[in-house]
């Protein structure tokens, strides 16, 4: 990434690479917004409130006059940028000069069966609103189902109706608009060469990898964390008869491959960060900010890691991270702050009984930020030291005489002194 300063003064216009309309709108909505925040999105609606009535290219504005209206900090543009950048929404092109000139182009967000198709996107979505909301975004893009049993289809086709009386010349069309997207951009964590290396070419045609099928396989190491080698056998068991990877069937094995090894527990929750909606804006450079951005920005996989020294967190430990983040709904902050706690509190011990009963308590109290969750272990903290051990006073049993009237003869001088050293040796 080039190294640049973003100032106020620093001009843009928008180009609209695309055509945009009100269902792009619904979708960046339902499906976008809670992955990049409200932030990105309106970022995003304002660029396309630029464009000028025909809705192709802007005129020139400054940065100034962006933040004027989002009304937040320029900081926080810059975030929401790479945001829209990183998800496809949105590409940049920079001219450097005594004053920076940007051109900020617009791309459609992904149709919802294109969405929900992308492995990354998909699962980050539910990871980020849950499996309920998730199931109900579903249900909203679904196409009602209608019985046409006992129907005719007796629409017309166009020479029944038309008639074309003059061949047109051929036209070029790489100039006229049409919905363009940008294709989700992952970091490359294997080595595609040494991977399909591990495939020999009487099992695989090798001619047959398309820049569609790479961008595939990334996407399922990513969202899967698959090495090369996991990666290799899942692709050979999923090789058709022409020695062409189908991609459903590859889809589908890398994820019965994951939820076998992870137990049926949904795939690569404990690598996701803090969604952004949930995280603070942190300002100033004290201890507890850095700790609430260390929470918000580290996976909870790469934070008991760092526990661990650099040893990879067991199996039982991941089974249980996720189960807080599924079956608990804490946030991947959120988890990070409830290990540490835990470890400082149990002797450096993961014990489970011991942290689901601290994550039924979190749930209760409907914890989802960072900081939320750092002041309740502080409050419980403050609460531990407050509490004293008191001795425990010895209650007697009440004999069923005792509040009975009983006639007796005085007790003795004597009788009573006895009495009281019995009472000290109890």
């Amino acid at each position: 990434m080039s190294t640049y300063n973003l100032l106020p003064a620093d001009t843009y216009i928008v180009k609209n690479a695309t055509i945009l309309n009100n269902e792009s709108r619904l979708v960046l909505i339902k499906l976008y917004q809670p992955i990049i925040g409200t932030v990105a999105i309106n970022l995003y609606f304002t660029l396309w409130s630029n464009l000028d009535t025909s809705h192709i290219i802007s005129t020139e504005y400054t940065h100034h006059n962006l933040m004027a209206s989002m009304r937040v900090k320029l900081e926080d543009i810059l975030e929401a940028r790479e945001k829209l950048e990183a998800i496809g929404l949105l590409k940049t092109y920079l001219k450097k000069g005594s004053i920076n000139n940007y051109i900020y182009e617009l791309y459609s967000p992904l149709e919802p069966d294109e969405f929900i198709d992308n492995p990354i996107l998909a699962t980050t979505l539910s990871s980020n609103v849950g499996k309920a909301e998730y199931d109900k975004i579903l249900s909203f893009f679904k196409v009602p189902s209608i019985d046409l049993k006992g129907y005719e289809d007796i629409s017309v086709t166009f020479g029944e109706t038309f008639e074309v009386t003059d061949a047109l010349d051929f036209t070029d069309t790489n100039d006229i608009r049409k919905v363009k997207q940008v294709d989700l951009v992952v970091d490359e964590k294997i080595d595609l060469n040494s991977l399909l290396g591990m495939i020999p070419s009487e099992i695989l045609n090798h001619r047959s990898i398309t820049k569609e099928i790479k961008s595939l396989i990334y996407k399922l190491a990513y969202i899967y964390n698959l090495d090369e080698g996991e990666l290799s056998e899942l692709i050979r068991n999923s090789v058709n008869e022409k020695k062409i990877i189908d991609k459903d069937l590859l889809r589908s094995n890398c994820h019965n491959y994951y939820t076998f090894e992870h137990q049926n527990v949904a795939p690569s929750l404990v690598y996701k960060n803090q969604p952004d909606y949930l995280r603070k804006k942190v300002s100033d450079n004290s201890k507890k900010a850095k700790l609430i951005y260390t929470f918000e920005t580290t996976s909870p996989y790469d934070f008991l890691t760092g526990k661990n020294k650099g040893v990879r967190p067991s199996k039982s430990d991941l089974t249980l991270i996720e189960n807080l983040m599924v079956d608990y709904d804490l946030p991947p902050g959120v988890v990070n702050v409830l290990i540490d706690y835990v470890l400082k509190i149990n002797d450096n011990k993961l014990t489970r009984n011991f942290v689901i009963t601290i994550a039924n308590q979190w749930k209760r109290s409907n914890i989802k930020t960072v900081e939320e969750a750092m002041n309740l272990c502080k409050k419980e903290n403050q609460a531990k030291k407050k509490t004293k051990v008191k001795p425990a006073i010895k209650k007697e049993e009440k004999p069923d005489w005792f509040d009975k009237n009983i006639e007796e003869d005085a007790a003795s001088s004597d009788d009573i002194a006895a009495l009281e050293a019995s009472l000290k040796d109890l």
